[in-house]
């Protein structure tokens, strides 16, 4: 199986500004996910960016930066742009891994796009995590995904979904016993050819309401499979504050 790593890196974040040339250990986080990348099996490792100091730390440390405009409203669209420019044939796999996940596993990137090529009638795939964790459902900010009995998402949510009206009706203090809520990992795979259309495909209210770009696919019918993955989900880079948790637990080991 071969495939495409882009990882989308822009310098604005609202909640941490210029935030993929943090540093952890000497390096630029975008460079730590993109040796992350490189450890999966990828054909090939690129950056997408818009911040020409985010290309030259990338290119700096031996990985590949290609510059992108800035008006993309998603990292697919990001994405889309840079497979269109390499003229990637409408068959091949890309791997859209984000740049504040400097601790993704390598793993979880190949299990991902082989997870693609096994559902030749999905337009994505992705991966998730069961949720055991009352805060963590309760959590706006850990996105939730509902599955159909093959494994295809239903709806993706930063609600807690699905709702137990019963155990809920005073607050979520527990998650009961066989809820299958699941924490969605913020990785996914495409084929070219629907990289495609979708830079076509209008926005969604959901997908704005909600600020997920996947639901735009969901919206216009597109499946999405999602991979349940049992390991425990590797911390993402939000905001400061996660970025301090990552550097204290690398002082830990």
């Amino acid at each position: 199986m071969k495939f495409s790593v882009i990882i989308p890196a822009r310098y604005g974040s609202s909640r941490f500004p210029g935030k993929p040339l943090a540093d952890i250990g000497g390096k630029p986080m975008v460079v730590r996910v993109a040796e992350r990348a490189a450890r999966s099996g990828a054909d090939e490792v690129l950056v997408a960016t818009d911040h020409a100091g985010i290309a030259r730390a990338v290119e700096r440390h031996g990985y590949e930066a290609v510059m992108t405009r800035k008006s993309h409203t998603s990292g697919t669209d990001r994405i889309a742009e840079v497979a269109a420019r390499r003229r990637y044939p409408g068959t091949r796999i890309v791997v859209n891994v984000q740049g504040d996940e400097p601790l993704i596993a390598p793993s979880l990137i190949r299990g991902v796009a082989a997870d693609l090529a096994r559902h030749a009638d999905a337009a994505m795939a992705t991966a998730c995590h069961p949720i055991t964790n009352a805060r963590e459902l309760a959590n706006p900010n850990v996105v939730k995904v509902a599955l159909d009995r093959a494994g295809y998402a239903l709806y993706f949510s930063r609600a807690a979904i699905p709702w137990a009206r019963d155990d809920f009706a005073r607050g979520i203090s527990r998650v009961p016993r066989g809820l299958p809520a699941y924490r969605h990992l913020g990785i996914y795979a495409y084929r070219v050819a629907f990289l495609r259309a979708f830079t076509r495909l209008a926005p969604a209210a959901i997908e704005r309401f909600e600020a997920l770009e996947q639901l735009r696919a969901l919206a216009h019918g597109y499946g999405i499979h999602c991979a349940i993955t049992r390991s425990t989900p590797h911390p993402g880079v939000d905001t400061p504050e996660d970025l301090g948790r990552i550097l204290r637990r690398g002082r830990q080991k």
